[in-house]
Formats: structure tokens, C-alpha cells, sequence
């Protein structure tokens, strides 16, 4: 049995954790469940594991409850994978995981709300390109109840991520430090400018970030803004994606990212890093 040899402290909330995804692969399996890769045979390949640590690594997150499966083919019986509430809940710990990794270990250390064309981050974000996105991510958005962060009824979805606005919730005091940070608000206003002719080409906008659905509400209603918002406050597109954050005044924050995605939910185009706003709305529309 692994681990036999760790008795985790009854009382340590942070042992008892470490007893169920203290392995690499536990917490590797729950990012690629996250990411969509729900099949034994797709988490092998991703992982590049055999298939008797793997299955034991699942058998170890089902029963602590972290992952279920269910059958989706008999004769012989084959089981997707999912995570459940529990294993959601682990979403915001990988990013803020993957977020000191980019900081500390594979940068220098500075907070930053941008990346450097050839760094890590921006290598992972391209390489979303010809990838799909998870069926089923439906965030808050200003428009109405949770929906999809993929509109179907649109030839393409220009999927666009910021850090922050500053209203109606102040911004906290380091931003004006963070490069890559600033222009959110100019950005959402460029987009809303452009709404006629999006929706002429049939392309659908939608913005997303990390903050509380009724700041963005607050937000979109004083600056006009024409397109949904959407938060993601649980950090669920943010992990299934694996897109680059920074943390400022005690969150998670997105770094401006565009994706272009198709009625497939294929991701068509990626920019990032975004040094030029009005240029990038340009793109986006020429692009999608």
C-alpha cells in the first residue's frame, strides 16, 4: 500500500490532506480530469504512467472520495471519470500551485501580470490551439443564470481574460506596480465598442475574470459594456485550461489572454502575451 509508512496528525488539516493527494500523480490526475481528459486511456497517455500506478492513484482519489467514475460502455465495461464537488474544491489549490511554479521556479520571482513571449506560460497557453474545450463549463456571467463560456449559436466565441476592474471594488494598492496589470477597463470598453460588428460577423465576445459575479454586474451596468462577463470565481475554466495567473490582494487573478473558439469548442487562435490592447481587439476580429 503507498504511504503505509505516513500517520498524518489528527488534528493538522494540512497532514490529513497530504495523506490523500500528498503523491505527485494524485494531484497530476485531478489536473487532467480538470482539463477534460475523463478516459483510463487518455490520463495514461497524458501522464506518461503505467497503467498500474494510475489505476492505483484513481482507486486511491475514489475512495477518498475525491473522483468518481461511471460506466459508459458494457462488455467490456469501460468508466469515464470525473471529479466530484471535493475534488473540484482541489481547483484553486493546483493554480495557486501552477502560479508559484511560474513565479518561482520557472521565473525569476517578480509578480507580473504578463509573461514574456518564450516563457512557460505563454508556451501553454499556445499550445491550447487545436485543443477543446470541456464540455459543461458554465460560469456566472452578467446576462443572466450560469451558461456555457462557449456560445454554440455563434460561428466563433472570442474568449478574452483580464485581471481586473477597478470598479466597483478598488483595486489594491500594489497594482499600479504589477506590469501587464493595467488597461481592463479600456479593454472591456474596446470589445463593447465593436459589439455590432462581432455580432455582424457572427462572432460572440465574452469576458472573463476571477472576480464576483455582481462586481461584474456593477461593472458592465456603469461602463455600458454590451458583451457577458463571466467569473470565475471557483477557478474551473482557469484550471481546465491551465491559464496564467498572478496573485494581488489575495486572489487569483487571470493575465490577459484572447482565444478564439469555434462552434466545435475547438480553440482556433491563441494570443498572449497582449502588449497592445487596441491591436489584440483588432486581431480577435480579423482572426475569429
Amino acid at each position: 500500500m503507498r504511504r503505509s509508512s505516513f500517520s498524518p496528525e489528527p488534528d493538522c488539516a494540512v497532514a490529513q490532506s497530504l495523506a490523500v493527494v500528498g503523491d505527485p500523480w494524485e494531484l497530476l490526475i485531478v489536473r487532467d480530469l480538470a482539463r477534460g481528459l475523463d478516459r483510463f486511456d487518455l490520463l495514461a497517455d497524458s501522464l506518461r504512467i503505467s497503467r498500474k500506478v494510475l489505476t492505483e492513484r484513481l482507486v486511491g482519489l475514489m475512495d477518498s472520495g475525491v473522483v468518481e467514475r461511471t460506466a459508459y460502455q458494457e462488455r467490456p465495461t469501460r468508466y469515464a471519470y470525473r471529479l466530484t464537488p471535493r475534488g473540484r474544491a482541489l481547483l484553486p489549490v493546483l493554480v495557486a500551485l501552477q502560479d508559484w511554479g511560474d513565479r518561482w521556479l520557472l521565473g525569476d520571482g517578480e509578480l507580473t501580470g504578463t509573461n514574456e513571449p518564450a516563457a512557460p506560460p505563454a508556451h501553454r497557453l499556445h499550445e491550447l490551439v487545436g485543443r477543446r474545450i470541456p464540455e459543461g463549463l458554465l460560469l456566472p456571467a452578467t446576462s443572466q443564470a450560469p451558461i456555457d463560456v462557449v456560445d454554440s449559436n455563434a460561428r466563433a466565441t472570442v474568449l478574452f481574460g483580464f485581471p481586473a476592474t477597478g470598479r466597483p471594488t478598488p483595486l489594491p494598492d500594489e497594482w499600479p506596480t504589477i506590469a501587464g496589470a493595467h488597461g481592463c477597463t479600456l479593454e472591456n470598453k474596446l470589445f463593447s465598442e465593436r459589439h455590432d460588428a462581432f455580432r455582424a460577423a457572427g462572432i460572440a465576445v465574452h469576458g472573463v475574470s476571477t472576480q464576483r459575479p455582481d462586481e461584474q454586474r456593477t461593472f458592465a451596468d456603469l461602463e455600458q459594456i454590451a458583451h457577458p462577463l463571466f467569473s470565475d470565481t471557483d477557478l474551473a475554466l482557469t484550471a481546465a485550461l491551465r491559464l496564467p495567473t498572478f496573485r494581488s490582494g489575495g486572489l487569483e487573478r487571470l493575465k490577459r489572454f484572447l482565444l478564439v473558439v469555434g462552434a466545435d469548442r475547438v480553440i482556433r487562435a491563441a494570443r498572449y502575451p497582449i502588449t497592445d490592447i487596441p491591436e489584440a481587439v483588432d486581431w480577435a476580429l480579423s482572426t475569429a
